[in-house]
């Protein structure tokens, strides 16, 4: 008897993570406004720099390829997950999701989990483009680290979208989220390499998650990193402990 009690606590434990991340996913392939900037953004600036202004050439498209795709990975997490937080913050739903007999964690699983969906089809129609209109080449193995980097590289930021989502409405998110992402993103040599910029970027890069990510999705690709890779590892690793811990206290005691 007790341990039929305890499998139907696991099960329906296990369905409600499954329904939460599932309405998750539908809600963000219903919003338009998050899911077609989502997607577009980074595809666009791909084609803009590795197709248009870069002609193809096979080593700035890979190159660009894990990069984009970093900044792409990133801007799902970001702000499909803090505008989510900030949205139901202001509007009372996450008041009601804690009085209700589920756990808080089924939601942060579930925003995490679509972030990382996102980050995912990104990688792989970025791939796509790659293949298609460049002369870029990918081996599978080279492919499925690429894609591997780009989705896992997501929990970092989207830990960073709990905390900064925790600090204000939904407003007021957008706008702390575009002074933390866009200026990180430029300073990390997402959008031109780091010797084309002055040396105190250079110098400073190091400071932000997303050169570490960057580094990692180079490194997919054979690019090379002059760091070792459990170094960027560990740096993304702490970035995520240093933001969720905080986060989820918040989400907890509001």
């Amino acid at each position: 008897m007790n341990t039929m009690v305890h499998n139907t606590a696991t099960v329906s434990l296990s369905r409600i993570y499954w329904l939460e991340f599932a309405n998750e996913c539908r809600r963000a392939f219903r919003t338009p406004s998050y899911y077609l900037p989502t997607l577009l953004f980074p595809l666009c600036f791909f084609l803009m720099f590795a197709v248009i202004l870069g002609d193809g050439r096979a080593r700035s498209a890979t190159y660009m390829l894990a990069n984009y795709g970093v900044f792409g990975s990133a801007m799902a997490a970001l702000f499909g997950v803090g505008l989510g937080i900030a949205g139901e913050r202001e509007n009372g739903l996450m008041r009601l999701r804690r009085v209700m007999p589920m756990p808080m964690s089924a939601v942060l699983f579930a925003k995490l989990g679509a972030a990382m969906l996102f980050a995912l089809i990104i990688s792989l129609l970025m791939q796509l483009l790659a293949l298609a209109l460049t002369d870029a080449v990918l081996t599978p193995a080279q492919s499925l680290r690429l894609a591997t980097v780009h989705t896992l590289g997501a929990l970092p930021f989207a830990a960073m979208g709990v905390f900064l989502g925790s600090l204000a409405g939904a407003n007021g998110a957008v706008a702390i989220i575009n002074l933390v992402f866009l200026p990180m993103a430029f300073l990390s040599g997402l959008w031109m390499p780091l010797s084309m910029l002055p040396d105190w970027v250079g110098d400073t890069a190091g400071l932000w998650p997303l050169y570490h990510l960057a580094q990692l999705a180079q490194e997919a690709l054979n690019l090379g990193s002059e760091k070792s890779v459990w170094l960027h590892v560990g740096v993304l690793l702490l970035t995520t402990m240093l933001f969720a811990v905080p986060a989820i206290r918040r989400l907890y005691m509001r």
